[in-house]
């Protein structure tokens, strides 16, 4: 019996991320070699001819799980019916450029969109917001979006675990994939606190492996932090096929059961959080995905003191940006 389609939605869908993210979703990449896709494709109508050549180069790819792609400027027209979103569309950031600056370009296109996928999207939706800054940019998505649940959206951190465990497996000399339970905490930024006192390398604790602490403490966190702006300063863009990359990795994260004794680093709604955050904002925890496909906290994972000054200074920093975006767009906003 064939499978329903199942509809994913892509913003900027002709900007440089997307265009290394549409090829990968309809060849299967997500959802497996047997799920029928329809991809959606949102753009501002000035780059409509550019998304209408994308369109063009996915139909002439003959990917046999495509059935369908929609193109439009209209989020409302765009959304309807989706399974899942990846919300990729914003300004991106350019040198020399601050936070508050991409909050104040950047905030009414969530807004907007939240309200398109409260009013279109399929009420069970998983929403995975990419365009920075994402954590923000998320609360400000779910708090237009009261018919979706808030459990429902993601700011992506997976590029940031995907660097941390990238920065640590060739320091040890091993493959990606025998490095697990690195951290992420709180926002994507360079207050972001990447957490290595957890990690464990080929089943063993970190701490059997000889990794100075030094090095840790230093490199491996300035490394994490700071390795956005290297790449900007390197090519004068944001990363794109390494956040295409980190968005599908981080999607199947959220939707498929989490294998025993692992986590992915994902930014959620921080109510009852078990680590004292305050509520409200979007914050990067370790979680889990339970077989019933809902996620949930990793709890009792203890925080050294210095992870904490860190971790409670990232989250002064997103009550900051909550402030300044209630404040700042005012009216457009409804931030819970």
């Amino acid at each position: 019996m064939p499978q329903p389609l199942k509809r994913i939605a892509v913003t900027g869908g002709a900007g440089q991320i997307a265009y290394s993210l549409l090829f990968r979703l309809a060849n299967g990449d997500l959802l497996g070699a047997t799920q029928p896709i329809g991809l959606h494709l949102l753009e501002i109508p000035e780059a409509m001819p550019i998304l209408q050549s994308v369109a063009m180069e996915l139909e002439d790819c003959a990917f046999p799980l495509l059935r369908e792609i929609i193109i439009g400027s209209n989020a409302d027209e765009v959304f309807k019916e989706i399974d899942y979103a990846f919300l990729v569309g914003a300004k991106p950031r350019g040198p020399a450029m601050e936070r508050k600056d991409l909050l104040n370009e950047n905030g009414k296109i969530f807004v907007e969109q939240g309200q398109a996928l409260n009013k279109s999207a399929n009420p069970h939706v998983i929403v995975l917001v990419v365009g920075n800054p994402c954590n923000t940019n998320c609360l400000i998505t779910l708090s237009h979006a009261p018919r979706i649940p808030q459990q429902n959206f993601h700011a992506m951190m997976r590029l940031d675990q995907n660097r941390a465990v990238s920065l640590l497996a060739k320091k040890a000399n091993v493959n990606s994939n025998e490095v697990t339970r690195a951290v992420i905490w709180g926002n994507h930024s360079s207050t972001q606190v990447p957490d290595f006192t957890h990690v464990h390398i080929k089943n063993k604790p970190l701490i059997d492996f000889p990794i100075s602490q030094h090095w840790l403490e230093n490199d491996f966190m300035s490394g994490v932090r700071e390795r956005g702006s290297e790449i900007i300063a390197a090519r004068g863009k944001s990363s794109a096929a390494s956040a295409a990359s980190a968005a599908i990795d981080a999607m199947k994260a959220i939707i498929n059961p989490t294998p025993l004794g692992e986590w992915y680093s994902s930014g959620v709604i921080s109510n009852n959080n078990p680590y004292g955050i305050q509520e409200n904002l979007v914050f990067s925890f370790p979680c889990r995905t339970k077989e019933d496909k809902t996620y949930e906290i990793v709890k009792d994972l203890p925080w050294h003191a210095w992870i904490r000054n860190k971790i409670m200074a990232s989250e002064s920093e997103l009550i900051e940006e909550r402030t300044f975006v209630k404040d700042t767009l005012g009216a457009r906003l409804h931030i819970i």
